[in-house]
């Protein structure tokens, strides 16, 4: 019997759900589930509903719907099931409207209860038997039975089911495979949110594997929790699957394994190529298992676990986006806080002195200043966990030390972001060559926790402090001096240059020469600033809000050229933005610096240049949209915003729009770390 026993009736089934529009279906489903007694409350639990919808489409692709929640209106764990003529659109992947909706309600403190039924849920839609069975059916009292696993679906007659793969005998040998007993596979699935794609790529290989004569074992490294492969049953395969959109925890566990490494989808939709891959590679390798670095799915030896045939520059983007994944709670915590602070105390409160040991619980002063300093801590690991969790997506663990570690210099060194970057994937390719050497045995035990972590550090502190440093502080001074020769003359030219300053790096080292040059002029020029330092001030200001509102306008009027979990930072973007929190593109540039960068640039001139054309001024070094009762033709400095968000949106779809289909289809699918189009 199925996991999802007793969570449906034949009254929380509907065979002719009418709404097309995907709220009102929620609606309907949501009503038998309240007629039940099952939810207490149906506005209640349908802003659960909404506000899960909003974190992530819930369409799977294939016809299929999984809306779902915790939710303290819940009394039991439950399932309605509606099935609609024409299709509701749940934004799946593959952009067909839903006819299968499945809403799960879990109470709210039933965290294991609600994965564990979208785990069991999940295997089951890979069995073309029990949604054809879902499909067919002709009373609600079949689909409740079916679901709750009462009785077994019929296979529709043009659809051949496989055999599960416990009823493969073990003695069967695949063709063309090793004569040993039969193939012996391992594989590991994941994805960004753990939940659908994990198991449903796990329940595929199942299968394929039991067509192709083969035994396999699966980890699912998912929310529903994970039960790591036995050393022994990984020692004793002769090859590796992964299928994987974020990176695979302790992977060194599967080195010297012939490894076909893929995205999660592919593990859903190409199973069975999987496994002849797989088979291939063993072949090739006579039947004998390497004792040397993982293969490819080519069976040459990969350097980092790149997916099959992958262009370099998708295993690029795939190592940004797992450090860009990391890091957007950081993001998304230390600007909203900060945000916040500047909304209750103003501009003022980021030069307030420290709270600790002089808070004041009744003053909101305090309650500002410690909102910031939290937000401004916050925002000191950006650098740091980005540079770390790319060189923890090349190398795994043992590469995190030197890519944290760089990250942080990276920030002394005013290398900002841009620096992050190059400090992480130093730090994962030279950790990489160092697991590769061929040391004593004597020495071999101490490699992971001493060697590697010693030399990696050094080694990323001399490139960030002496080859990186020391050249980059050199120009920023030279550019600051270049600067203060163009204030007197040429304003609107100022105005683009800082722009562009402003939106290249978005808090490295040239957008912080042009915000120190534009409060150094505002705070030099003493109490009564002239025009010029006042119009400075405010054309960075305006330049340094445009990226992250563009990239957020970007989401909403395109969002199917971004990421899930990139239009999830969207939302927050329109905060930080507002706020002159430069950061909040971070994420958005990290993930696609070529097609990001340009377009925040070009953004961030217009608005700049506009400004100085208007003649807008502003008194305060920071806040935002907090201070605009402090800038001067305030309605022109909002018109010159606006039109610099309009810029990088546009120009970032016309970029974005202009990648080959199978790329927008990768961003399509979910990604490292990101990633963060699943459940």
């Amino acid at each position: 019997m199925s996991d999802t026993s007793g969570l449906i009736t034949p009254a929380l089934v509907d065979l002719y759900l009418a709404p097309e529009d995907k709220s009102e279906a929620l609606r309907a489903l949501a009503q038998r589930l309240v007629a039940e007694g099952r939810v207490t409350d149906l506005d209640g639990f349908l802003a659960d509903i909404a506000a899960r919808e909003a974190q992530a489409p819930t369409g799977m692709g294939d016809g299929i719907g999984i809306p779902h929640c915790r939710s303290p209106h819940v009394t039991q764990p439950s399932l309605a099931f509606g099935r609609s003529a024409k299709g509701v659109d749940f934004d799946a992947p593959d952009g067909r409207p839903a006819d299968l909706i499945f809403m799960i309600a879990a109470p709210a403190g039933a965290d294991d209860t609600h994965l564990q039924i979208l785990a069991a849920l999940a295997r089951r839609l890979m069995d073309p038997a029990f949604t054809g069975a879902l499909r067919d059916a002709e009373s609600p009292s079949a689909v409740a039975a079916t679901i709750n696993g009462e009785e077994a679906p019929a296979a529709a007659s043009s659809t051949a089911t496989a055999p599960e793969p416990s009823a493969v005998p073990e003695t069967a040998v695949p063709s063309g495979t090793v004569a040993d007993g039969g193939l012996r596979l391992v594989a590991v699935t994941s994805c960004p949110t753990g939940i659908a794609h994990t198991y449903m790529a796990a329940k595929a290989l199942e299968l394929a594997a039991a067509r192709a004569g083969a035994r396999i074992q699966v980890e699912t490294q998912g929310s529903a929790g994970t039960t790591p492969l036995d050393p022994e049953v990984i020692a004793a395969a002769d090859a590796v699957i992964f299928a994987h959109d974020v990176e695979i925890r302790d992977r060194a566990r599967f080195a010297g394994k012939p490894t076909v490494d893929v995205g999660v989808k592919a593990g859903v939709n190409r199973a069975d190529d999987l496994i002849a891959q797989a088979a291939g590679l063993v072949t090739d390798a006579g039947g004998a298992r390497p004792a040397t670095a993982p293969a490819t799915a080519s069976g040459t030896p990969g350097a980092s676990g790149a997916p099959a045939g992958e262009h370099w520059a998708q295993r690029l983007r795939r190592y940004l986006m797992t450090g860009v994944s990391y890091m957007i709670p950081f993001v998304a915590a230390g600007g909203l806080l900060i945000a916040l602070a500047f909304a209750i105390g103003g501009y003022q409160i980021a030069s307030a002195p420290s709270v600790l040991g002089h808070f004041d619980w009744t003053s909101s002063h305090s309650w500002a200043a410690m909102l910031f300093q939290t937000g401004k801590a916050s925002f000191g690991f950006l650098v740091p966990v980005l540079s770390g969790y790319i060189a923890w997506a090349i190398a795994d663990r043992a590469a995190l030390a030197a890519g944290i570690a760089g990250g942080a210099i990276s920030v002394a060194v005013g290398a900002g972001f841009l620096g992050g970057i190059v400090s992480g994937l130093a730090a994962g390719f030279l950790v990489l060559w160092m697991i590769r050497w061929n040391v004593p045995r004597a020495i071999k035990g101490i490699m992971p926790v001493v060697v590697i972590p010693l030399l990696s550090v050094a080694a990323v502190g001399f490139l960030m402090f002496v080859v990186v440093g020391s050249p980059i502080a050199s120009a920023m001074n030279g550019l600051t001096d270049w600067l203060n020769g163009l204030s007197g003359s040429n304003a609107i030219l100022l105005g683009v240059l800082l722009g562009a300053m402003m939106a290249f790096d978005m808090g490295g080292p040239l957008n912080k020469v042009a915000y120190t040059f534009a409060a150094g002029a505002l705070t030099t020029a003493g109490t009564t600033p002239d025009a010029g330092s006042l119009k400075v001030m405010a054309a960075v200001m305006a330049a340094g809000m445009t990226p992250p509102l563009g990239m957020a306008l970007a989401t909403v009027v395109r969002r199917r050229l971004f990421t899930p979990d990139e239009r999830e930072n969207g939302k927050a973007a329109w905060v930080l933005g507002a706020s002159f929190i430069t950061e909040g593109a971070i994420p958005f540039a990290a993930a696609d610096p070529l097609r990001v960068i340009p377009a925040s640039i070009a953004g961030s001139m217009t608005a700049g240049g506009l400004v100085m054309a208007f003649g807008s001024t502003l008194r305060a070094p920071h806040g935002g949209i907090w201070v605009l009762p402090l800038i001067g033709s305030p309605f022109l400095y909002l018109v010159a915003v606006v039109a610099g968000t309009a810029v990088t949106t546009a120009v970032v779809v016309l970029l974005k729009g202009m990648r080959k289909p199978a790329a927008q289809a990768a961003v399509a699918a979910p990604v490292a770390g990101k990633q963060p189009a699943a459940v």
